[in-house]
């Protein structure tokens, strides 16, 4: 048994569209349900991650793979 939490968006015939991990996709599901209005909050804002996901030093550093090409 999975437990999955989501805030999903209606689509414009009303309904909804609930992605199932792995597992799940190739035998029958039973779903319960507790449908309640999420908060304008709740949705992720451009931005959300800044400050969370960071590079290694090297990022910008050219690649041996492409030296040949570089000179």
């Amino acid at each position: 048994m999975s437990t999955i939490t989501a805030i999903l968006e209606p689509d414009a015939d009303g309904s909804l569209h609930l992605p199932l991990p792995p597992e799940l996709r190739s035998t029958l599901v039973k779903v319960t349900a507790t449908l309640e209005a999420a908060s304008v909050a709740a949705r992720p804002r451009f931005g959300c991650l800044a400050g969370k996901i960071e590079l290694a030093p090297d990022f910008d550093e050219p690649l041996e793979d492409f030296k040949d090409y570089m000179e």
